[in-house]
């Protein structure tokens, strides 16, 4: 790989802070946004890095061979955008999703959709058998979003486990982390245990996210290495699946207190019609389309690089 300028590392953090950005809305996935930002693969790779061979070369050969065998400056241009992100938009996201939250799940409504497009067009030699497994995919993840929530728990060894599901589902387009531990019930114990600095769950939540995203990656990167197309077609099908989750018309079925605050947990995708509300179908088509279309432009983008 060529070695990068300046500029190339800023595009790559701006890219980290959409993946920020769609981790902080409740169903959007940042490795959709890795996906159609052209980093994907790179983000998998760099993540098969971080393993005890290449620890060693810091020891034998120094720390710049170390960095340059991690990818270090494309994880750390990356993590940096995403955390700018995580910290300067938290509380924009959280008064749009109060205040405006037809015309935002709009918007990633259309960006997805647009999504499921640009991924499913870089599948090679379409046949049978790759159109079942995106039905499959997108069966799966739609089954997944409707998969009522578990009873909270506070065992250790569930919650190191809930930590690893939960990063899966960040590295893998379509599902959100946050939505997996809403579904495992351990949504509120890490959110107490953060508010709490209860250092003991947090560490079993923090391991369980480590070996969840080194094993996970590494499955990833050999699928992508020796099953691509297939991959791709289950990925589509996937996002297509999670589409659900993020329809912008919900029924509320059932919410649940944690702390102070009142979470939605069972929720059914109506029509803008049998909406009991403002549905604001004008303003949500008007978003869904400048989702949809900002895939397009990024994608033009890096075909003109």
């Amino acid at each position: 790989m060529e070695p990068r300028n300046i500029f190339q590392y800023i595009i790559i953090a701006l890219k980290g802070m959409g993946m920020g950005i769609a981790e902080l809305v409740p169903g959007v996935s940042g490795g959709t946004i890795a996906f159609v930002a052209g980093i994907y693969e790179e983000f998998i790779s760099s993540l098969n890095n971080i393993n005890l061979k290449t620890l060693n070369l810091w020891r034998s050969h120094g720390f710049k061979s170390f960095w340059i065998a991690l990818n270090g400056n494309f994880l750390a241009a990356l993590f940096v955008g995403m955390l700018i992100s995580i910290f300067s938009f938290s509380k924009l996201i959280s008064w749009l999703l109060e205040n405006q939250p037809i015309p935002l799940w709009s918007f990633f409504f259309g960006l997805v959709l647009a999504s499921v497009f640009f991924v499913a067009k870089a599948i090679k030699n379409w046949n049978l058998a790759k159109v079942v497994l995106l039905i499959l995919g997108a069966v799966v993840a739609f089954y997944i979003t409707k998969l009522p929530p578990s009873e909270n728990s506070n065992s250790l060894l569930f919650l190191f486990f809930s930590g690893a599901l939960a990063i899966c589902a960040m590295i893998l387009p379509g599902i959100s982390g946050s939505f997996i531990l809403v579904l495992l019930g351990s949504y509120k114990t890490v959110l107490d245990a953060v508010d709490d600095r209860d250092f003991k769950i947090l560490i079993a939540v923090g391991l369980g996210v480590v070996f969840g995203l080194l094993s996970f990656a590494k499955v990833l990167k050999w699928m992508f290495n020796n099953y691509k197309n297939i991959t791709l077609a289950v990925l589509s099908g996937f996002i297509l699946g999670s589409l659900n989750k993020i329809w912008p018309w919900k029924k509320i079925l059932e919410t649940r207190m944690y702390g102070d605050k009142e979470k939605i947990i069972a929720e059914q995708s109506i029509s803008p019609f049998a909406f009991d509300g403002e549905s604001q179908l004008i303003y949500a088509i008007i978003a869904a389309i400048i989702g949809f279309s900002l895939i397009f432009i990024l994608e033009k983008t890096a075909s003109k690089k």
